[in-house]
């Protein structure tokens, strides 16, 4: 099943409400992208942007299970939300 754009923004908008409030994961979500608290408020709508919050989160089996657990989605959502969003396309490179 494919997941729609708005589905895959929500679910990339949850995250990063997830991230915000992780006072662990925070800090390195912070450091790794560049970004500033004030930067996650101006581009929570962009997104671009929540495809770059769900490629960080992406990295770490641990980070994707602790986040889908929070936000009740099963384990294959993020990567389904990811693809979904602008550059997470597939590439097929035959």
């Amino acid at each position: 099943m494919t997941m729609t754009r708005e589905s895959a923004e929500t679910i990339g908008l949850q995250i990063l409400a997830w991230i915000v409030t992780n006072d662990d994961l925070l800090p390195t979500f912070l450091g790794s992208s560049g970004a500033s608290e004030d930067d996650l408020r101006q581009q929570a709508g962009n997104a671009e942007f929540l495809g770059s919050v769900l490629d960080f989160l992406l990295m770490d089996d641990a980070w994707i299970k602790q986040a889908c657990d929070a936000i009740g989605a099963p384990y294959d959502a993020l990567m389904q939300a990811r693809m979904a969003l602008p550059g997470g396309e597939m590439i097929n490179w035959t």
